[in-house]
Parts: structure tokens; C-alpha cells; sequence
């Protein structure tokens, strides 16, 4: 750059650099329109090497755009994970803090109960008697003695799996059950509502649900196999609902306990007091047992009482290790015992935090989470599903995750204007997802062979899904034979790559491709014999002159890898062929058409692609058979006879070598076909057909 252009670029550069002013001055010291012209033809020339350098820049940190760009896009996904954990850590002070807030409530309740126990039960089943007035289809409710309400209030329903409104319902807790009633669209004098459901307090799990709005202050209903959702009015009620149905359910639970107590010491004259301590529930049931059982049936254990917290702990953290862990000592701990009361009831505990434990491993596997880490990111759910003894549930989940990630990758592979560059792309993301697939797999479940049938049929549906693509865009989009071969000759080599893990599907690619492959093969046989037929129509019979040596000896050479041998006695001086160039045209088509279907020969296509040559060569043979009964001219007689023996004693044995070669049975039809021609051989006078 000149020193007028560096001097021009650092005064536009300036940091106090005005555009008025600088053209303000411009126009004074300009002599005329000239000056104008000149200064402006500077600044482009100064505006063009800008942009030139931009471009180069631009290039020069191309890769780093594009790395920024991924690191972006991972920072994204840490920063999602990060709020993710920080909002089950919230979830779970929040719940600390519920339960902390329970347990005072807890005491108060007790308190109260005591003091005014008689009136309080009383007055709400007069208001239980009262509000079951509004609500039709439900006069037995109160034939169950002691039932009284605990708590009511209106509540909107959601689709479990939409999240969309369903209905607005009226919720009666009761001490040993809730009802669900519907409200009614034509009210009837003092009816509201419609008896909908009732359920056990048991029978059901409370779950609170994450909120994300505009879905906020709901939780659900967990009936196996069922579950409902509900949303409470605001945070306030619904906070209410879950410390109540909270406190009810272990108030339900203590009730029974007593009850059952009681039905164990009939004679008792005095009620025994309600210990807190589970030491003291532990001594009498051990006081009461045979001194047999006393001694073998153990649950004092500190960590055996907090073993339900625990499960809760460890699920809300996602230590499903630690869980099953603590599942597995359990068993241990309780294995050959005799199953007592205080047995059972802990392991009703301990069955419904299984089944929360297998939710959320359940929720791990499906295909809504993240794909992005592969087979092994799958590992840490399948393993803990397979100590749970869900090997079957964990096999499912497994192979529709990776059945998800793989038509994710297919679906997300770019289109490229090449079809065999596509092609090697997608075999290569298919089949080395198949491969670490099954290597994950076999790692996985490895104790299970029952599951490894599964895994076949998983294989087999994976593969109709590969075909699917690769047929879209292979023969659908009308590839010529070659690219078609090619493509299938790729595909095959990279199946084979499944054999060193003992999985073999080639049959299955095989037998998937054979129609699409079939009907490939008769079109382009259709193309080679037009192209005959139409070169036919124009031939002179004369010799074919390739003006150059360069053309001679790539024709030569041409021929040479087409295994047509002893090419080089029908060239004659400088560039001449002493054949036809429909012959030679036909010899060249004919044997690339033998190459290809070769290429893409299985057992069920053997008929097709031999029938397929014998119309091919049959076609050139009819035409030479006709050129040698009607052509008058003896010169051209005697060359047409010239090129029928090249046919003759010259192609048609190479295509019969060549196929029984690769097929590894002779070409029955092909030689039937060739014995036919034999009379032209013998005499090339002869008008007597050559098929």
C-alpha cells in the first residue's frame, strides 16, 4: 500500500475522526471535479483491501468459529444440568423444611386430640354428613364407622402424559380414604358435584411436581398402575394439601398398627401407651414372639429404621447406587426370616420407594433424555434396574433408547449431493452405533442370556431401519446400476465388521435389499438392450476408426480389465479396429452390466441376472444373425461374419467364465445360447439362424 493510502487508512482509523468535517475540508482544498474523482477511487481501493482482509480473516479462524460454537453449545448443556441440580437441591430443602414443619404440626395435632377428642371427631362427621349432601352417587361413604373429614377443596385436573386441562374436581379427604367428586354442569337443588373416585389412603403415593411454567402448584396421585395430576389454587393450598395428606396417611398407618396390637392381647385390661420409640415396639413384639423367632428376627438396627428416609434421600439425590445398596442389605439382612408383622410392614415401606427408585430409572432410559452420551451413557440406569431384578424392563428400555439415537443420528446426517459420499456416512454412523451397541450390551447383561434374543430382533429392526435410508436414496432417487453396486458393495463390507462380535446380518441386509436391488437390475437391463436396439438401427457395418493412439490404447485397456483377452489381433494399422462400433460399443455396456449385477448377485436374484444377459446377448445376436441373411455385399458380408465370430469364439466364453467365477456354478442358459451360434462359425454363408 502507498504511503498516501496508509496515511488516508490511519486517518479514518483515528479514534476523533468527524466524516463532515473531513469532507467539509475535502471540498475546499479540491481544485475541481478531478481531485473529487481521484480521492474517491483512493477510498474505494481502501474499502475493497478491507474487505478483502475481513474475507481472509474470516477463513484464517474459520475452525475456531466453529469450535467456539461447539463450546457454546456444551456450556449450554452444563449450564442446563447445573440448573437441573440445583433445583433438586431446592426441591429437596424445601422438603426437609416440610418435613420439619409436619412433625411440629404433628405434635400440635396430638396435642389437641388429646384435650378435645370426642367433640372434634363429632363435628366433622356432622360436616362430613353435611357436604356429602352436594355430592350424587355416594350415600354409602359414611356406612363405615369412625369416617370423618379431614380436609376439602376444590382442585383442577391434567392429562398425565399432555399436561393439558381435563376437569375441575371437589377433593374430600377423609381419616382412611379421598374422594374425588366432578362438578356437575346442571346443578340439581343442593347437588354440586358427581361421585368420580375413591381411593385407600394405601393404596395411593403423593408426589410432588416440579413446577415449570405456567404448570406450577400441582402434584400427583400415584395409583399403580395409574396416576392422576391436580392443581391447587395457589402454592399456599397446595403446600396444605401435602403436609395434610401427608400427616393423614401416618395417622391412618399408627391407627392400624394400634389396631392390630390390640387384636394380638384380646385380655388386656389396659391399653398399652403409644411409645414414640420404635425400640419399645420392637421389645414387645419380641416379648410376644416365640423365643425362636425373638432371636432371629432383628429390625432395632438404627439404620433398618431409617431405611425409608434413606431410599427417599438417595432417589431425590440420584444415588441410585446407594439406594440398592441399601436394598441389597436389606434382603440380606432379612434373608431366611420368618416374615413377622413388623417384616411385612417395613417391606411394604420399602416396595413403594422401589417402585419411585424404578420410575426415575424408567425415566433415565427413555428416549426424552439426552442421546449425546451413546451406550455407556445408559450403563448407570441399566445396572441398577438389573440388581432390581427388572432385567427384562432394563433389556426394552435399553434397546428403545438406542433405537431412538440411531434414527436421531440417521435423521440428522446431512444429505450430500454424492450418493456413495452419503452412503459411506451412513454406513459408518449405523454400524458403529450397532457395534458399540452390542458391545455394551453383552456388558451390560451379561448374567442374561435370556435377553440376548431381544437384542437380535432389536438388530433385525434396526437394520429395516437402515435399509429404509439407504433405499431412499440409492434407488429411489434412480442412481445408475454402478453407484447402486457400489453403494451395496459398501454396505456389505461394513456388516461384515459385525461378525467379530458374532453377530451376523448379512442375510437379513440381503434379503431387505433384493427387491429394490431386482428391480434396479431389469431397469438398467431395459436401458442396455435400447441403447442396442437404437445403435442397431444406425449401423453401416463398417470399421471403427478411434483417430488417435491415445484412444486405441485406452479402448485396449478398457477391454483388457473387461477380461476380454487377445483384444489386440482385431486392431489393425495406426488407429483402426477391424469391429464395428456397435460391437464394441455392445461388448463394452454388456460386460460393465455383468460387473455390476455381480456386484449386487445374491442366491434369489441367479434367475434374474441370467436371464437378464441371455436377453441382453440375444438382442446383439439376432441383429448380427439378420445383418448376415440380408446383407447382399460380400465385402461387408465377410465383416459383418468377422464381427459375429468375435461374439462368438471372443465375448461370450469370457461371460460364461465370469460368471460361473464369482456365481460358482455354470451359466446353463448362456452356454445353451452360444451352442445355437455355432452355425455362423461354420460357415458364414450360412442363413440359418443363430439362436
Amino acid at each position: 500500500m502507498s504511503d498516501t493510502g496508509s496515511r488516508l487508512r490511519k486517518q479514518l482509523e483515528s479514534a476523533n475522526f468527524d466524516p463532515q468535517h473531513y469532507v467539509k475540508q475535502l471540498s475546499q482544498q479540491s481544485d475541481g471535479d478531478r481531485d473529487l474523482q481521484e480521492h474517491r477511487q483512493k477510498v474505494q481501493t481502501l474499502a475493497d483491501e478491507t474487505a478483502q482482509n475481513l474475507k481472509k480473516n474470516v477463513y484464517k479462524n474459520y475452525r475456531q468459529f466453529i469450535e467456539t460454537a461447539k463450546e457454546i453449545s456444551y456450556l449450554e448443556s452444563e449450564m442446563y444440568q447445573l440448573s437441573h441440580i440445583l433445583t433438586e437441591q431446592k426441591s429437596i430443602m424445601e422438603s426437609i423444611t416440610q418435613a420439619l414443619m409436619s412433625t411440629d404440626k404433628d405434635e400440635t395435632s396430638k396435642e389437641m386430640l388429646a384435650a378435645f377428642p370426642k367433640d372434634t371427631e363429632e363435628v366433622k362427621q356432622r360436616t362430613l354428613t353435611s357436604l356429602l349432601e352436594k355430592v350424587e352417587g355416594c350415600k354409602n361413604i359414611m356406612d363405615t364407622p369412625g369416617r370423618h373429614l379431614v380436609y376439602n377443596g376444590d382442585l383442577g385436573e391434567f392429562d398425565v402424559e399432555s399436561m393439558n386441562p381435563v376437569q375441575k374436581v371437589h377433593a374430600f379427604l377423609m381419616n382412611d380414604c379421598l374422594l374425588v367428586a366432578t362438578w356437575l354442569p346442571n346443578r340439581r337443588g343442593t347437588v354440586k358435584y358427581k361421585y368420580n373416585a375413591l381411593y385407600d389412603l394405601e393404596s395411593f403415593a403423593v408426589v410432588n411436581v416440579k413446577e415449570h411454567p405456567p404448570m406450577k402448584d400441582m402434584f400427583k396421585i400415584l395409583m399403580f398402575p395409574d396416576s392422576r395430576i391436580f392443581q391447587a389454587e395457589n402454592s399456599k393450598v397446595k403446600k396444605e394439601w401435602l403436609e395434610i395428606l401427608d400427616e393423614t396417611k401416618k395417622n391412618k398407618v399408627t391407627k392400624d398398627m394400634h389396631k392390630k396390637e390390640e387384636e394380638k392381647t384380646p385380655n388386656s385390661p389396659v391399653r398399652p401407651e403409644v411409645s414414640t420409640n420404635p425400640f419399645d415396639d420392637e421389645d414387645e413384639e419380641n416379648h410376644h414372639a416365640p423365643a425362636g423367632s425373638r432371636a432371629a428376627v432383628d429390625l432395632s438396627p438404627e439404620w433398618i429404621q431409617e431405611l425409608p428416609e434413606d431410599l427417599d434421600v438417595c432417589i431425590a439425590q440420584r444415588d441410585f447406587e446407594g439406594a440398592v445398596d441399601l436394598l441389597d442389605k436389606l434382603n440380606e439382612h432379612l434373608r431366611d426370616q420368618p416374615a413377622t408383622q413388623r417384616v411385612k410392614e417395613l417391606r411394604c415401606k420399602v416396595e413403594e420407594r422401589v417402585r419411585q427408585l424404578t420410575e426415575v430409572l424408567v425415566f433415565e432410559l427413555s428416549p426424552d433424555r439426552s442421546l449425546r452420551g451413546g451406550p455407556k451413557a445408559t450403563r448407570r440406569a441399566v445396572s441398577q434396574l438389573v440388581r432390581l431384578g427388572q432385567s427384562t424392563k432394563a433389556c426394552e428400555l435399553f434397546l428403545k433408547n438406542r433405537a431412538a439415537a440411531v434414527q436421531t443420528a440417521i435423521r440428522q446426517l446431512r444429505i450430500e449431493g454424492a450418493t456413495l459420499l452419503y452412503i459411506h456416512k451412513l454406513c459408518n454412523i449405523f454400524f458403529t452405533s450397532l457395534l458399540e451397541t452390542a458391545k455394551e450390551f453383552e456388558m451390560d447383561f451379561a448374567g442374561n442370556t435370556g435377553c440376548y434374543s431381544a437384542f437380535v430382533v432389536w438388530s433385525r429392526s434396526a437394520m429395516r431401519m437402515f435399509v429404509c435410508a439407504f433405499t431412499k436414496q440409492v434407488f429411489d432417487s434412480k442412481e445408475g446400476l454402478t453407484t447402486a453396486a457400489e453403494c451395496v458393495k459398501v454396505a456389505k463390507e461394513h456388516c461384515k465388521q459385525l461378525s467379530d462380535i458374532g453377530l451376523d446380518l448379512t442375510f437379513t441386509l440381503q434379503s431387505l435389499l433384493v427387491k429394490d436391488v431386482k428391480a434396479a437390475l431389469l431397469s438398467y437391463k431395459d436401458v442396455v438392450i435400447e441403447a442396442t436396439k437404437h445403435r442397431n438401427s444406425e449401423e453401416m457395418w463398417r470399421r471403427m476408426n478411434l483417430m488417435t493412439p491415445e484412444a486405441l490404447a485406452k479402448l485396449k485397456e478398457e477391454m483388457r480389465v473387461s477380461g476380454i483377452g487377445g483384444f489386440e489381433q482385431y486392431t489393425g494399422d495406426d488407429c483402426w479396429v477391424n469391429l464395428s462400433y456397435t460391437v464394441v460399443a455392445f461388448t463394452k455396456q454388456m460386460m460393465g452390466f455383468l460387473e455390476e449385477g455381480l456386484k449386487l448377485y445374491v442366491a434369489e436374484l441367479h434367475m434374474v441376472l441370467l436371464e437378464s444377459l441371455r436377453e441382453i446377448i440375444l438382442v446383439a445376436v439376432q441383429h448380427v444373425d439378420y445383418s448376415l441373411r440380408c446383407e447382399q455385399d460380400g465385402q461387408k458380408k465377410a465383416f459383418v461374419a468377422h464381427n459375429a465370430a468375435f461374439l462368438h469364439d471372443t465375448v461370450l466364453p469370457v461371460v460364461e467364465l465370469r460368471f460361473e467365477e464369482a456365481v460358482g456354478k455354470p451359466a446353463k442358459q448362456l452356454q445353451d445360447l452360444r451352442k445355437g451360434s455355432r452355425s455362423l462359425k461354420v460357415n458364414p454363408e450360412s442363413t440359418t439362424s443363430l439362436v
